[in-house]
């Protein structure tokens, strides 16, 4: 059986290409809703209704185990899939979030932490980053900022214009004094480098934590992980091809990829 990457976009693969990087004996698929980005500005019943859509499809396709990189799915729909849809369909399978494993990137070390968090209205609206940071260190102090111009940037060829965009919204972060700026939706992982180079703050980027966190998870749970089938395959599905999503895909996956449309019901 696969292993299952989510995203309401092709911002994910940037998180499925480094998994795949860090664990490529698996077999993997991934799924882009490409026809409905973003879910940003979604409700949360219309999120989870998408996302339980999803979810159906990648299991349906043989997925043991899904990891949900959509930040916004993350923050709106991990616990009710978890605790509704999965007994309910699927009890022998697993659905994973990002956010929890890099909020406890971010915590690592304790302590007193000043910690920024940059990521779409709605995660930053759902209070999902706050509420594990705050978990892991109940001592950290937490400011969030909202950055919805970023994403249409990133997948509308607008890399040119982000710098004094990218600069105003990290701003408020380093003026509230944050040593670390975690990057709370999966399209910045290619902002990382962009941002170290405006700041000296530790910067948490989703690509460089979660693989870590899934190979660690596997082995602390055999009985998910003896379930993985072991031939190196990768699939790319999405619901909507154009153009420019073929050249997103590339700056994301950092290869050249097939994607294959298909219809979510």
């Amino acid at each position: 059986m696969k292993i299952g990457v989510f995203d309401s976009g092709l911002g994910g693969l940037a998180i499925a290409g480094a998994i795949m990087r860090r664990l490529p004996q698996y077999d993997y698929l991934y799924l882009g809703d490409t026809k409905r980005v973003p879910y940003g500005g979604r409700s949360q019943e219309t999120i989870h209704e998408f996302t339980s859509q999803a979810l159906t499809y990648l299991f349906s396709h043989d997925c043991q185990l899904i990891i949900l990189a959509c930040n916004t799915a993350s923050a709106e729909s991990l616990r009710k899939s978890q605790q509704e849809y999965l007994p309910r369909h699927y009890p022998d399978r697993r659905v994973l979030g990002v956010i929890i494993p890099t909020a406890e990137a971010a915590c690592e070390g304790g302590g007193s932490e000043n910690i920024g968090v940059l990521a779409t209205a709605s995660t930053v609206e759902s209070g999902a980053y706050l509420r594990e940071l705050k978990r892991q260190n109940a001592d950290a102090e937490v400011s969030q900022v909202a950055a919805p111009l970023l994403v249409p940037l990133l997948e509308n060829q607008g890399r040119k214009y982000l710098a004094p965009v990218l600069e105003d919204y990290i701003k408020p972060l380093l003026e509230h004094g944050v040593n670390k700026i975690v990057l709370g939706c999966t399209h910045y992982c290619l902002l990382k480098e962009d941002i170290r180079e405006m700041t000296t703050v530790k910067v948490i980027s989703q690509d460089e934590v979660v693989p870590a966190k899934l190979a660690d998870y596997l082995s602390r749970h055999p009985e998910i992980e003896s379930q993985l089938s072991r031939r190196g395959s990768r699939e790319y599905h999405v619901t909507d091809i154009t153009n420019g999503y073929q050249q997103l895909a590339r700056e994301m996956s950092g290869e050249a990829i097939e994607l294959i449309k298909v219809v979510l019901t």
